[in-house]
């Protein structure tokens, strides 16, 4: 796999959990990284080991402030958009907060980077566009009715992607990812997502909560294939791969109840309490889609993309993580 080096390179939001591994990645291999963050969600301690390097640089920032923008994009070659206020539960107890940072943010990276000359606009797009859409596996050109704010801003974020190619000629590729998760990722916010939340539970011998029955199914995909796609991205030459939406998942699916049993079985070789342990379930939360499987197809066939790490492969080593950090 040919990798990105020697580029001079934007991560916005860099300092959290999809960025700050990026970040990682590239800055291993002798690129000039510019990490972006306002830390309004990121952490600081995600990137302090990048901090002495001399091709690293963080840099204060909010998405929202234009000039900030542009500061960032100076002499970029790729930039990198992973800033976001993620989640469908916090976009619906704020959505003016998530339009705010999602699309404002967006359009003003958009901008900074147009001016700028950058060659490339990666962008981090969601699985959550697929919305009310109920057919299996889930094709990039074929999407349903947003269910939440927060999938309205994502839709909008490729929308105005496209515009900018098609106005002003700067090339992009949208990434659309399926429930990451992996080293880094928080267990403390309000809002974390599923994986984080059950192992931290079961780590501390609690029963953790499932919302519904359980069999609501979702495309678990491990970090380090989330990171091996954006530098697919970033590579390409294929004329023919530029300028479009890929889904970046493993293409295979797997309930809440599977997902349970996965984690209880490999953490119990930590503590064998955690064998033991039951699961409460709740109602289902609003907005969320009751299944997810997303075809990779277009990816392996334009990028070369195959999935470095399976559901149970990637649990196995972000478990290890968490039992080593938490």
């Amino acid at each position: 796999m040919k990798i990105l080096t020697n580029k001079r390179i934007v991560i916005t939001g860099g300092a959290g959990f999809i960025g700050s591994n990026l970040c990682d990645f590239f800055v291993q291999h002798d690129n000039f990284v510019v990490c972006m963050d306002n830390l309004s969600t990121g952490k600081r301690e995600n990137i302090a080991p990048l901090e002495t390097l001399s091709n690293f640089q963080f840099f204060l920032a909010d998405i929202r402030n234009l000039e900030q923008c542009r500061e960032a994009c100076k002499g970029a070659d790729i930039v990198f958009h992973q800033a976001a206020l993620g989640s469908v539960s916090r976009s619906i107890d704020d959505p003016i907060t998530t339009n705010a940072v999602n699309i404002g943010g967006q359009l003003n990276m958009l901008v900074a980077a147009r001016d700028a000359g950058v060659k490339r606009f990666i962008s981090a797009c969601s699985s959550s566009t697929y919305g009310d859409s109920k057919t299996l596996p889930k094709v990039e050109e074929n999407i349903g009715k947003p269910l939440s704010p927060y999938a309205v801003t994502k839709y909008v974020n490729e929308l105005y992607a496209k515009l900018f190619h098609d106005l002003y000629g700067l090339d992009y590729i949208g990434l659309r990812y399926f429930n990451v998760f992996g080293y880094k990722q928080d267990t403390e916010s309000t809002y974390a997502a599923v994986i984080p939340i059950f192992v931290k539970e079961l780590l501390n011998l609690r029963s953790p909560k499932i919302n519904g029955d359980g069999e609501y199914s979702r495309d678990f995909t491990f970090i380090e294939n989330v990171v091996q796609m954006n530098n697919l991205a970033a590579t390409t030459e294929n004329k023919e791969a530029l300028n479009t939406i890929y889904n970046v998942a493993c293409g295979e699916t797997t309930t809440l109840n599977q997902l349970a049993s996965h984690l209880k079985e490999i953490l119990s070789k930590y503590n064998p309490k955690i064998a033991d342990i039951s699961f409460q379930y709740g109602p289902n939360r609003a907005g969320d889609i009751p299944h997810s499987l997303a075809s990779i197809e277009k990816a392996e066939r334009l990028l070369g993309y195959c999935p470095q790490y399976k559901i149970k492969e990637g649990l196995e080593k972000a478990c290890q993580w968490y039992v080593e950090h938490l």
